[in-house]
């Protein structure tokens, strides 16, 4: 997800039952509004998507009905602030974005799949996320022999 959804998702947007997030008004350049989209919440790529909203949760406030209620620019502000403080370099909140998209692809998920995940259009828009390792086609392989 991008930086700017992720804070603007609402407790209201949350689909407990199926473990589904609604995101409303995805970019989408062809339409500036009216870009909803539900995506599954899931752990296929090293993290657990509905484990960190349910720990979202326990910190709730009732102030506000934002699952993650900070400003996006003020954790792009953070997030840069965190790769000085470690010395590392050329890294963009939006890398996490193409670093996920990678990791679904590794997973196994299919181009349309992960389109579904990441609200990509075509696969034009989405190849320019992946970077696959070959390494990755044996793993996939063994997982599905086994």
């Amino acid at each position: 997800m991008r930086q700017e959804e992720i804070c603007k998702v609402r407790w209201s947007d949350l689909e407990s039952r199926t473990r589904m997030l609604l995101i409303r008004d995805r970019k989408d350049p062809r339409n500036k509004n009216g870009n909803n989209q539900r995506i599954p919440l899931f752990a296929a790529t090293g993290y657990d998507a509905w484990a960190i909203v349910e720990e979202q949760r326990a910190k709730r406030s009732n102030d506000d009905d934002r699952i993650f209620p900070f400003n996006h620019r003020s954790v792009g502000t953070a997030f840069r602030r965190g790769c000085t403080d470690l010395s590392i370099h050329d890294l963009h909140f939006h890398d996490l974005r193409h670093e996920g998209t990678s990791r679904l692809f590794e997973a196994g998920f299919t181009i349309e799949q992960v389109a579904l995940v990441t609200g990509h259009k075509d696969w034009k828009m989405l190849k320019r996320y992946t970077h696959l390792k070959p390494e990755a086609l044996h793993a996939l392989l063994a997982a599905r022999a086994a």
